[in-house]
């Protein structure tokens, strides 16, 4: 039985995954140490697991699902379609990697996810919904263009 050689960059999927476990980390403003202790693992290895450098295995996606009060379909949600065939394209890690579609995601951005933390932080819904009309407006404005929820309207 011949084994499979190691894949020489990490998985898109695992990629994805990470990412959206470390988003929901720090929104949350939770280390990565606090997250690693609570799930068993070391920093580091929570570090792996957000790169998509180290896959999480289940029995950890479940525990990390917990510890950050999500489903563990959370960590799928949204995921591009292009990401299966990305992932099987080449399952030896042969070819070059291509640019992943969410490596420069600006959901991931530290401010992204700082400003998500601060608006679910507001307790009334009315002015959370006055917030998201406001940014719309000011996005409009400086961009000319109708924001794609009113695009369709």
């Amino acid at each position: 039985m011949s084994r499979r050689p190691p894949r020489t960059t990490p998985d898109p999927i695992d990629k994805y995954v990470g990412s959206r476990v470390r988003a929901r980390r720090v929104g949350m403003r939770i280390s990565q140490t606090k997250l690693g202790d609570a799930i068993g693992v070391t920093f580091q290895q929570v570090q792996k697991y957000e790169n998509g450098t180290n896959r999480i295995g289940a029995s950890n996606l479940y525990k990390i699902s917990r510890q950050l009060g999500v489903d563990v379909a959370y960590f799928f949600k949204g995921i591009p379609e292009d990401l299966y065939e990305a992932s099987n394209a080449d399952p030896f890690g042969l070819s070059e990697p291509a640019a992943e579609p969410f490596d420069n995601d600006p959901l991931s951005s530290k401010e992204s996810i700082a400003l998500i933390h601060d608006y679910h932080r507001i307790p009334d819904e009315e002015l959370r919904q006055r917030v998201v009309q406001f940014m719309k407006a000011l996005a409009n404005s400086l961009t000319n263009q109708p924001h794609e929820d009113e695009s369709n309207s």
